[in-house]
């Protein structure tokens, strides 16, 4: 008699604690979430923090994270600034890393320095791309190191919190209720047979598809695709990788480069593009959302 009290005692103890802990969960999970989300920040630190202080970013104490979609360095002059920061922000639990192409291309230096350094590395992508100047800022290297001694300093890349920290908490798409956030698009179905222009379809499946079709995503111009219907049912992808003049250009409000560009954010059925192409712009784009 008394063990089986005891029992019908524990067990309404253990319904009523899951029962609290369900319902606190629901308000968890249910509780809106502040989204500051910037794109393709490219090395630029000190323009990005100046961009979230506007926003009110910093003195802000609501529940928020920091959402960035990728190309976090490469072509500004504040690697090492931009790795520090997002690396407090990780330790914090306080940012949401999208990986996006320049981090591919970063791994593909490192990965295969010995081979490029076989050939004139001023005359490589990696080089346009300033992906060679990243490895020198984090690395704390010259070019003429790189060419020279490409074991050491690949193991020095490997060994920088940007590699070891930073990049393996990237995520190839991040999604809300109302959102989904990439780089540059979703991955699609191309149609056209081997050789012949592409020709793009919708991929219901696309958040299943393959590293290799996550890598090709990550290069797709987003607006271009939105323009063509190519748009994720009921959601708005919001994106950076190609710079937002291009689709104001198209929509014939501005010229896409010089003066009269318009790098501020591009609206459009199912999308919002924010790269500022910073590069040029001098701004970051920061898009605010509550979901």
């Amino acid at each position: 008699f008394i063990v089986a009290h005891c029992r019908l005692l524990r067990n309404m103890i253990i319904y009523f604690c899951v029962i609290w802990v369900a319902r606190d969960l629901h308000f968890i999970y249910n509780y809106p979430m502040r989204y500051y989300v910037v794109a393709d920040t490219h090395g630029f630190y000190t323009h990005l923090t100046t961009a979230l202080e506007e926003a009110g970013y910093f003195a802000d104490q609501s529940p928020k994270k920091l959402l960035m979609l990728g190309d976090l360095l490469d072509r500004g002059h504040e690697n090492v600034e931009m790795q520090d920061f997002v690396l407090d922000l990780l330790q914090k639990d306080a940012v949401i890393l999208v990986r996006g192409n320049h981090e591919d291309l970063l791994e593909d230096l490192v990965d295969n320095l010995d081979h490029y350094a076989e050939l004139e590395l001023h005359a490589t992508h990696h080089y346009r791309n300033r992906t060679v100047h990243t490895v020198c800022d984090l690395a704390r290297c010259s070019v003429g190191a790189m060419t020279a001694i490409p074991y050491q300093i690949r193991s020095r890349m490997r060994q920088t919190p940007y590699m070891r920290l930073v990049m393996p908490e990237m995520i190839d798409y991040f999604e809300t209720e109302h959102y989904v956030f990439v780089h540059g698009w979703v991955p699609l179905t191309n149609l056209a047979p081997a050789g012949l222009p592409s020709q793009f379809a919708f991929d219901p499946e696309w958040r299943d598809a393959t590293l290799d079709r996550w890598n090709k995503a990550r290069w797709y111009n987003g607006m271009e695709m939105a323009a063509k219907g190519l748009l994720v049912p009921g959601k708005t992808v919001v994106c950076g990788h190609y710079h937002c003049s291009w689709g104001h250009h198209l929509a014939g409000t501005s010229d896409e480069y010089g003066p009269s560009a318009d790098y501020s954010p591009y609206y459009a059925e199912g999308i919002i593009a924010i790269d500022a192409c910073t590069a040029l712009s001098r701004r970051v784009n920061v898009l605010v959302l509550d979901d």
